[in-house]
This record gives structure tokens, C-alpha cells and sequence, in this order.
């Protein structure tokens, strides 16, 4: 039953253990899964937003190219500026996120402005677009960083080119500039969340445009930072998770390279706010199987108890039988044993006279039977009493004992001061020199007895043997040969043998 209780216990050990495993394997999968979903969101998001950059940017190019031709061919003179404004003020609806447009000339003078007439001494020469276009031939678009616009005061992003004069040579710059309010307009609508954040970059590590607004942050360059060159250098699109340099936030990032453009879109998620359902679920599940868990273990324990008073139980039982098979093996011992001398008894002496019989008459062997007499008996109770009687039957019994040591043979006492020794497969011969050697020890004993002639206590012994087949069934008369015997010594003169 020891062992039923270690079952229970390993088996309530392997429930929990395998409940508490499936849990956190399933807690962490799920984790897992939050997180990928989430990274597929930010990934389609952002590729969203990027195509939007893209569309305004090759929306900016497009109007750009066509004014860069249109002064190419016909020059920057007062009139033709008048129809390149006009020009523009029925494009303008085109491009919403369009701030302004200016073309400079080849010092940096402003021409011509879509916001209204030219300021008086106007001049951007050294705005980064302006410098980059007079100092690099090429005719692509140049994306700047973020400015106030000296125009409206608006914070924006420029998109410019250079163009060419008549002659060939470096005539001035046209630039577009895109209204930050507006990105940030559209990049409001997108939920990412208290924590979250929308951002629009160069691959350069420029800031452009970033959602919340913080006025700090505009044009902020994080190209020698840690996550930027650990991330975002090189690579065309991903996912992260990193603390941000800008305010601390630790955030899931995805980001997107724009293909045409040297444009970086960003879409971030707080961490704390993408996994608070994860989170709450999670705490869910660990409530209800910690439950399931409390009342797995309850029952088991009740379990284990149950087990442990059914062994209590058990074990009484098994206590209480043994003290009964004991008290029946003491009942047959007693009822098998003389109480005065601790031999057998004449119950016991018939049954296994009449077993050895039979063993005798099936096995072909002879059985002797020796019926022993303590001579005077009664003379020796009336001199020493009954008690010392006692004791002189329990000394010769003791003595007997001693003689006969087969695993057969069996000494019982007969009745009164009789007293008997079967001896199976012992012939007549062997039977005789038992009865002799035991004569010889009794008197060796030298046991007092006033009352008899030889002044000691001696015995009579008559001795009968049936052999083989004539000894089943005749146990009646190898008691009454033997008998015989006895009294043959007894009326011989005693403290002898006769067969």
C-alpha cells in the first residue's frame, strides 16, 4: 500500500508539473503569436504610409520636372514667372499636402513664390537644398530636412531640383515644400495607441516627420546611434524592439525603405500597450488553472489520506489476523500438548498413531510403539505428594524428549504415569535398544523414591512392532501388544523391558 501512495504522489507531481508546463508553453506561444501579429500589422502599415510618402514625393518630382523644362527653355524673365505662378495656382489642388512652391535663382533669390508676391531681398542661398543643388550637377530631387518655412512660418519638408540656364549652367533651384501639420493630420487617424509612434526618415538618419509632434525633435539626426546602425542601416525592411533614444519608450518597431526614394517609413507600437491583452488573458488563464490546480491538489491530498487510513486500516487487519492465526497456532499447540509435561497428548498420540499406520502400510515399513509405566507412581505421590508427582512425570518426560530425536518420532503422554514413544520405520530390534537406552538414562537421573524397593524412580517399558502392510488400520492392536509388553515387565519385577 506504501508503494500505492508513491503512485499518488507521482502521479498528482506528474498532473500539476504537466498542467503547469502545458500552461506556460501555451501562455508563451501565445506571447509569441502577439508578437507576430503585431509585427505583420506594423509591416503592413508601414508599407501603407510608405506608399503614401512615395505618391507625394513622385507627385512633387513630376511638378518639378515640369517647371525645371519649362525654365530651361524659356528663362526666368518677370513675364514668363507670371505664367509658371499661374501655372502652379491651377496645379495646386493636385497636391494637397503642398505647403508652397519658390524657384530661386543662381544666387539664391526668390523668383517667384506660390504664396503670394516675392518678399523684398528674399534670398535662400543658404538653405541645405540651395547648397546641395548649386554644388551637385545632378538633376535629381533633392529631399531636405526639415524647416520653418520664411514664408508662412510653418515648420516643412522640402523637395527641390536644380535646373539650368540658357546657357547651360547652374540657373537656380525650384523647391517644393510639403507642410508637416499635414503627415502629421494623417498620421493622427492611425491608432497606435498611447505609447505608439508613426515616423517619416531619411536613410541618412535624418528625423523628417514623427507622430506625436514634439517641436525637440524635427530634423533630429540619430544616424550614429545604436539601434539605427543595428536596425535600420542597410536593410530593407524589419521589426525590433528597443527603447527609444527620444524619450525612453520602449517600443515594437517596423520600418520600411522606400524603393525609389531615400525614405524610411516607421510604424511603433508601445510594448506595454501591445501586449496588455496578452497580458490580461495570460493573468486569465494562470487564475483559472491555479484554481484547477488548488482542487487537482486538494483532491489528491484527500486521495493520499483516503490511501493512508485504508493501510491504517489494513494494517490493523493484518495485525489483528496474525494475533488470531497466533492464538490458533497457541489453541492447536494447547490442544495438541499435555499442559502437566509439555509432550504430546493422547489426542495428538491417536492421530498420528493412526497417520503413521497408514504411512507404515503404504510405504511398506515397519512402526514400533513403545508404552513406558513409572513403577510405584502412586507410592510416590503418597510419600512426596502430587506436586513433586508433577515434577517427576515432567523430568521423565524432559529425559524422553532427550532420547528420542527423529523429526518423526513422537513422545506423548499416554495417561496418568503412562507414557508412550511411536517410532515409525523402526523395527522391533530399534525399538528395543531405545527402550534400553532410555531405561538406562532414567536410572541414571537418580531421581529419590522412598516408596519403591529400588529407592529410585524407575520405569517399565513394553515395546510392539507391526510391519508394512499389517500395520494399516491395526493401530488398536499394536496399543494392545504393546500393552501387553508393559505389564510383562511389570509383573517381571519392573525397571525393565519387554517386547
Amino acid at each position: 500500500m506504501k508503494r500505492d501512495i508513491r503512485l499518488a504522489v507521482l502521479l498528482l507531481f506528474v498532473v500539476c508539473m504537466s498542467l503547469s508546463l502545458a500552461t506556460a508553453w501555451q501562455i508563451w506561444s501565445a506571447r509569441a503569436r502577439t508578437l507576430a501579429e503585431i509585427a505583420t500589422h506594423n509591416l503592413n502599415l508601414t508599407q501603407t504610409l510608405d506608399t503614401y510618402a512615395e505618391g507625394i514625393v513622385t507627385q512633387s518630382a513630376m511638378l518639378l520636372l515640369g517647371l525645371a523644362e519649362r525654365l530651361e527653355t524659356e528663362g526666368t524673365g518677370p513675364e514668363h514667372m507670371r505664367r509658371l505662378h499661374q501655372l502652379v495656382d491651377r496645379q495646386e489642388h493636385l497636391l494637397n499636402q503642398l505647403n508652397g512652391l519658390v524657384i530661386y535663382d543662381a544666387r539664391g533669390d526668390w523668383l517667384m513664390s506660390s504664396n503670394g508676391s516675392v518678399p523684398e531681398g528674399a534670398n535662400s542661398a543658404d538653405r541645405a537644398f540651395f547648397i546641395h543643388h548649386r554644388d551637385n550637377p545632378s538633376q535629381d530631387i533633392f529631399i531636405g530636412p526639415p524647416i520653418r518655412s520664411r514664408s508662412t512660418g510653418d515648420w516643412v519638408i522640402t523637395v527641390s531640383r536644380r535646373f539650368q540656364d540658357l546657357r547651360g549652367e547652374f540657373g537656380g533651384v525650384i523647391s517644393i515644400t510639403l507642410g508637416i501639420e499635414n503627415f502629421l493630420r494623417l498620421f493622427g487617424k492611425i491608432d497606435v495607441g498611447d505609447q505608439g509612434a508613426i515616423s517619416l526618415a531619411t536613410t541618412s538618419g535624418q528625423l523628417l516627420v514623427r507622430y506625436p509632434f514634439r517641436e525637440q525633435d524635427v530634423g533630429r539626426d540619430f544616424s550614429k546611434s545604436q539601434n539605427f546602425l543595428r536596425y535600420y542601416s542597410g536593410a530593407k525592411s524589419g521589426t525590433a524592439s528597443f527603447k527609444s533614444g527620444l524619450d525612453g519608450t520602449e517600443r515594437i518597431y517596423a520600418f520600411r525603405t522606400n524603393e525609389r526614394y531615400p525614405l524610411v517609413t516607421t510604424v511603433a507600437l508601445g510594448r506595454e500597450e501591445a501586449l496588455q491583452t496578452w497580458r490580461q488573458q495570460s493573468l486569465l488563464i494562470v487564475g483559472v488553472v491555479f484554481a484547477l490546480l488548488v482542487i487537482i491538489v486538494t483532491i489528491g491530498r484527500l486521495l493520499i489520506l483516503d490511501i493512508k487510513r485504508r493501510i491504517q486500516a489494513e494494517g490493523s487487519l493484518v495485525d489483528a489476523r496474525e494475533d488470531l492465526l497466533q492464538a490458533n497456532r497457541q489453541l492447536e499447540v494447547l490442544a495438541a500438548q499435555d499442559p502437566l509435561t509439555g509432550l504430546a497428548n493422547r489426542r495428538c498420540f491417536d492421530e498420528m498413531l493412526k497417520l503413521e499406520s497408514r504411512r507404515a502400510g503404504r510405504e511398506g515399513a515397519p512402526l514400533s510403539l513403545l508404552l513406558l509405566d513409572i513403577d510405584h507412581f502412586k507410592g510416590f505421590n503418597d510419600t512426596y505428594g502430587h506436586i513433586a508427582g508433577d515434577e517427576c512425570l515432567r523430568q521423565v518426560g524432559e529425559q524422553l524428549q532427550q532420547c528420542v530425536k527423529r523429526p518423526g518420532d513422537l513422545v506423548a503422554r499416554y495417561g496418568g504415569e503412562e507414557l508412550a514413544i511411536i517410532l515409525p520405520n523402526t523395527d522391533f530390534s530399534g525399538a528395543l535398544a531405545v527402550a534400553e537406552l532410555l531405561v538406562e538414562r532414567i536410572n541414571a537421573r537418580d531421581i529419590a523414591h522412598s516408596a519403591s524397593p529400588l529407592g529410585r524412580v524407575t520405569v517399565s517399558i513394553g515395546a510392539a512392532t507391526l510391519h508394512g502392510a499389517q500395520a494399516q488400520g491395526r493401530e488398536l492392536e499394536l496399543i494392545e501388544a504393546a500393552d501387553r509388553a508393559l505389564y510383562r515387565a511389570k509383573s517381571a519385577g519392573r525397571n525393565r523391558v519387554e517386547g
